[in-house]
């Protein structure tokens, strides 16, 4: 049987495990976490540094939302032509790569409308419920801004994290709780479980 790889990019101190993978690893400005179960890396700017095709399943928890969308870029890069870089296009990129075929991607992150979307001053990439349409499909819209994977969108939704930060079975009172937050409009997050296309 293989062993199964997980990345938890954004990792801080904790790697986190929705589909309980049998070999865990971190990526994060930093860590304490032990050397060989983590690597340090910038994810506005670094590439993800693991090979193609490596990880069954990658996450992202409230790290999405703090990838800018574009910035200015170095002299030297500037040598090239390019005056900035499209820093979430690249990340979605990486994941796409590092990904293997049918692997998934599942993120969770504060979406427009809500406050709390706004409110963290280091909140620069603000996630609707249709960001992630510019990642699958055939075509994916992205493509004209450099994406050059693709994903197919296994469940894309709003929710209320006490309840739904990790793929689990509620028990029937969570159930109805989570109804009374659907009429209340308290779902302030948006999930994305995302599977890897690649031909």
């Amino acid at each position: 049987m293989n062993t199964t790889r997980h990345l938890d990019i954004g990792c801080g101190n904790h790697i986190r495990n929705p589909y309980q993978a049998q070999e865990l690893y971190g990526v994060d400005f930093g860590s304490d976490l032990p050397p060989e179960r983590f690597r340090k890396a910038d994810l506005s700017l670094d590439p993800l540094p693991f090979e193609e095709s490596f990880f069954d399943s990658v996450s992202a928890y409230d790290v999405l939302e703090h990838i800018p969308r574009v910035v200015c870029i170095t002299a030297m890069e500037a040598a090239s032509g390019m005056k900035t870089r499209n820093c979430f296009i690249q990340l979605m990129n990486e994941v796409w790569r590092v990904l293997k075929p049918g692997g998934r991607f599942y993120a969770v992150t504060p979406a427009f409308p809500s406050a709390k979307a706004f409110i963290d001053p280091t909140h620069v990439n603000f996630i609707t419920d249709r960001t992630h349409h510019y990642f699958c499909g055939k075509r994916p819209l992205a493509a004209m801004y450099g994406f050059a994977g693709r994903f197919e969108c296994v469940r894309a939704k709003r929710i209320r994290l006490k309840y739904d930060y990790e793929p689990v079975t509620l028990s029937p009172s969570q159930r109805f709780r989570k109804i009374v937050d659907f009429i209340g409009r308290k779902r302030s997050h948006m999930l994305w479980e995302l599977e890897t296309v690649k031909i």
